[in-house]
């Protein structure tokens, strides 16, 4: 354990020891913080994201500063993220505070410039998330909102969103998600077994339809109406 702490040098072995500890107790933290904090970077995610990295990359490149304290700091770190996230659950002004409420930059095709200079963005910022989402004219934007992970979320005015099914009183069918039956050549039991085939069966159905062997297949899903559907490699 001699890589633990700071020493006027290191072995080549100790750090890769440093670096594997570091890899897996950096994992750890992410999973005790959530999706939330890879998948959003709102001010206090940002704010962890930056301390993180700072405080594991040190020892990792310092022979002389332990790994000990490291860890140490990243706990804590860690434990107040999460004492915050419990605050914002509980507080509206606390999560007022730290994710503030979506900033209105567009109304009915006008730009609010007041709220522009709020939120530090420019009206070019503006218009390249708009050729982003395909939209091509403000006028065509009933709202806008500035979200506090920094995205901007456009509005169409009724009269320039696309026409659904209901508009036209065409009942649509129910949602259906397929199912990765297949993957990579390799059978998901798992789902197989909520399915209609077995694995003789399916082999059977593939080697049938397309001439292929279970190995040659990329992707196999199944639907609710168990319509399978083959992706060759």
């Amino acid at each position: 354990m001699d890589f633990f702490y700071g020493q006027e040098s290191l072995s080549t072995i100790q750090w890769a020891l440093r670096a594997i500890v570091a890899f897996f107790f950096l994992f750890l933290i992410v999973k005790i913080m959530g999706l939330r904090s890879i998948s959003q970077l709102r001010l206090l995610d940002f704010a962890m994201a930056i301390l993180i990295g700072n405080v594991i990359a040190h020892p990792l490149s310092d022979e002389g500063l332990g790994l000990k304290g490291s860890l140490v700091s990243m706990s804590i770190l860690v434990s107040l993220y999460l004492i915050c996230l419990y605050l914002m659950s509980k507080f509206i002004p606390f999560r007022e505070f730290v994710a503030p409420p979506p900033v209105s930059l567009v109304k009915n095709g006008e730009i609010n410039l007041k709220n522009l200079k709020k939120a530090r963005i420019s009206v070019d910022d503006v218009l390249s998330e708009m050729r982003k989402q395909s939209i091509v004219d403000l006028k065509m934007v009933a709202l806008a909102l500035w979200e506090p992970d920094g995205e901007i979320s456009f509005f169409l005015s009724p009269e320039h969103q696309p026409v659904t099914k209901s508009d036209i009183s065409i009942t649509p069918q129910p949602f259906s998600y397929p199912h990765a039956i297949i993957k990579e050549g390799k059978i998901n039991y798992k789902m197989l077994n909520h399915s209609p085939y077995n694995e003789e069966t399916l082999k059977n159905n593939i080697k049938t339809t397309y001439n292929v062997e279970i190995n040659e297949v990329l992707l196999a899903t199944l639907d609710q109406n168990n319509k399978l559907q083959i992706f060759l490699k």
